[in-house]
Order: C-alpha cells, then structure tokens, then sequence
C-alpha cells in the first residue's frame, strides 16, 4: 500500500523518531546479501577482461562458424537446421563455461510429483534431467541472467541446441550476439500483438514442421524447448509499479513476488503448436540473499556477479508440468484464469521460499540428494566439448593450408 492510502495523525514524538529511523536507514545500507567485494579493481579489470576476451572469442567463432554454413540452406534444409543446432550448442557451452569460471555457486534443485523420477543428481555431482524433447518452458523472471540458468538446464538434459527463447525485439541489435541469435531462430516480440501475431506465427511453423536431419527427433519433429518469460520482463521497482496498475485495472488482487503473467502471446503458441508438444514445464527461480519484498536486480547485476566475485549463494529451481491436454488453450478467458491460477501457485512457492529459504520438496525423493534437494553446480560435463566450438574453423583452417601447399607445389618454380 502506498504512502496516499495512509492518511493518519500521527504524533510529532513519532514523526520524528520515525524520520530518524529512516534517515539511519538511508545511511546505512543493508549488507549485500553475498557478501563484500571479493577482488579488488586490479583482479576486476583483470576479470572484465577475460571474460570479455572469452566472450568475443567464442562468439566471433560461432558467428563466423553460422556464415560458413549458412549456404546449407539452399542446398539441404534438414542438414542445415542440423547445422545451426550444433552452433546453438556451442553458445550453450559459452554460457556454462563463463559462468562456471566467472560465478560458481550453488544450484538447488527441487520439483513436485508431476516430474518425479526425472531429475537425477550423477555419482560426479552434475544435474541430470529426462525431460520431453518437445515442450514448452515457462518461468518467472527475477533477473536478466535467468535464461542463462535455464539454457544451461537444456544442457543437463542434452538440449542445449534447441533451445528457443521469445525474447525483446531490441535484442535483435546487440553487438556480437545479434547475428547468431539471427540463425537461432529466436522468436522476437515488439510488444504490439498487431506486429507480433504474424512474426510468432511464421516461427511457430517452422517449429512444428518435420525434418529429416541428423538432429531430428522423434516422428521427424525437431526438438525444441520454447522458452517463455509470460511477465514479459524481469521484476524490479518500476516493473512492479506497472503491474500494480494492470492489477487495478483489471480489477484482480497484485502478486506479492512475481509480475501478472500476460496470457497472449502463451496461448497463441500452444493454439499453433497443437498436438506437436503434450507438456508445458514450469520452473520457479529464486536467488538466495534477496530480502523479502525486495528486487534481485538491486543485488545482483552483471558486474556484482561476475566481476565482482558476488553472485548469489544459491540459485533455487522448483520444478513441475502441466500436460497441454488439460489446459483450456482455446478459450481465451479460460486461458486467462488458467495462467494466473499457475502464477499465484508459483507467488505461494515463492513466498515459502522467502520465509524458510527453501523451496518444498516432492514427498517421494526419488533421485535427490541433501534433504530432499538436488544441489549441485552449473559446470561441463566433459572440456573437450570446448573443442566443437572451434572445429569447423580447425578444419577450414587445415583445408586451406592443404590447398595453399598444394598450390605452391604445382605452381611454384
């Protein structure tokens, strides 16, 4: 409730020892919940600098590896999905090897009945998982690094190539990555349903057509896991401001912990997608330290948590499914309701989170470890898997020095 809503007297005595507890909170800022600053400026600059060099290195090897291939497309289009897959994967070795090296911490996993048996923690520590080869993924939004959480829970599951993510069109322009999420096959949304229906459409198409490639998965559908954040944006002080008015205007009560989900764009991609996926997967992020009623983008930014050395002491992963057969997807009311039962559901999880700092387990801890939990960590499962980033460069390496030998062979005196 706001300060408007509050129109009261109050005594002076208590005015002013109110002021005072305020201004002392003011000039003394809560502790980061992960901590001090673990390194110094110089180990700092050091860090941006390496993982900026990784990150550029990678990313220059993929995009020029996608322009290599790109020609596939008019020759073979099974082969040339095929092809940009195996550079998906590679982005999604990126992303686990920056964040291995740059932001270890602990990942604790948990789940209900709907997904037991499908989580397993390995005898080395690493996560595991048995999901579908189609689906479609949804998740709260608390920070911009969440994709990079859930891209690296396609890699425990070999899925890290055909991963989909809709996502803002001005992403389509960042330096470096655009081009490569270009081959990707993203799903880009301006935020205008007008604009975006016939784009999502297209995409959606091409996501439910058959193929014959290498990488094709079961009755010649590709697999793919379409991941959508229905909050549209991550949660923060202004985000939240606007979802107290939709709230107002939509006359339903606000979430304490999460955004209102909008329910479009979600139904029209299982209205598309049919009978080509029979699970949406839902997972709950929480970050550990985050105070109650309060915003991890505050805490946790890009510099806290790579460079700094202060990333979150946990980051918790609460998982379940919903079979698509058992959603209303063609009544847009019944959707509506639907979604936002599904979201007070994940604000109650949250809320239990935020109360204990742990999210519930499944009765039956099939598979888990530590109290009912998964704990483990965002790592490789093998470091030769770096080498595939680089082989299709090693290779036309290795062919135009054989060619250019040759040449000097034949043509030299």
């Amino acid at each position: 409730m706001d300060a408007d809503g509050l129109k009261r007297r109050v005594p002076e005595d208590v005015k002013t020892s109110a002021t005072t507890v305020a201004d002392h909170a003011t000039s003394a800022p809560q502790p980061h919940p992960a901590g001090e600053v673990k390194h110094g400026v110089g180990m700092e600059i050091l860090r941006v600098l390496l993982f900026t060099s990784w990150f550029l290195c990678v990313g220059t090897s993929i995009t020029v590896t996608q322009l290599i291939g790109s020609p596939l497309y008019y020759v073979n289009r099974d082969y040339y999905y095929a092809y940009m897959a195996l550079t998906k994967q590679s982005f999604g070795i990126l992303i686990t090897t920056i964040t291995q090296w740059f932001s270890p911490t602990v990942i604790r996993v948990s789940w209900d009945q709907s997904v037991r048996g499908q989580l397993h923690k390995t005898p080395d520590g690493r996560l595991e998982t048995s999901f579908p080869e189609r689906m479609i993924l949804l998740s709260n939004h608390q920070i911009y690094t969440d994709w990079l959480y859930l891209w690296w829970a396609a890699y425990t599951g070999r899925m890290h190539g055909h991963i989909f993510i809709m996502l803002k069109e001005s992403l389509k322009y960042v330096p470096i990555i655009s081009p490569g999420i270009l081959f990707y096959g993203f799903i880009f949304m301006a935020r205008k349903w007008t604009s975006d229906q016939g784009r999502i459409a297209y995409r959606l198409q091409k996501l439910k057509s058959r193929h014959g490639g290498p990488l094709s998965g079961s009755a010649g559908l590709d697999p793919m896991w379409l991941l959508i954040f229905p909050e549209g944006t991550n949660l923060s002080s202004n985000t939240r401001k606007a979802s107290v008015k939709w709230a107002k205007k939509q006359q339903i009560p606000d979430l304490k912990h999460q955004l209102l989900p909008r329910s479009t764009g979600l139904q029209f991609c299982l209205e598309q997608l049919g009978d080509s996926i029979e699970w949406v997967y839902d997972c709950t992020l929480a970050y550990e330290g985050v105070p109650k009623g309060e915003y991890a983008p505050d805490y946790f930014t890009l510099r806290s948590i790579y460079f700094q050395g202060r990333p979150p002491k946990s980051v918790n992963m609460h998982w379940r499914r919903f079979a698509v057969s058992s959603i209303p997807v063609k009544d847009a009311d019944g959707f509506s309701e639907w979604l936002l039962a599904r979201w007070k559901e994940k604000d109650e999880l949250l809320e239990t989170f935020y109360n204990t700092g742990r999210f519930p387990v499944d009765a039956v801890q099939d598979g888990a470890k530590d109290g009912g939990y998964i704990e483990t960590e965002v790592r490789l499962q093998r470091w030769v898997e770096i080498g595939q980033i680089f082989v299709v460069l090693a290779a036309l390496a290795l062919v135009s020095n054989v060619l250019t030998k040759l040449y000097e062979m034949l043509f030299s005196r």
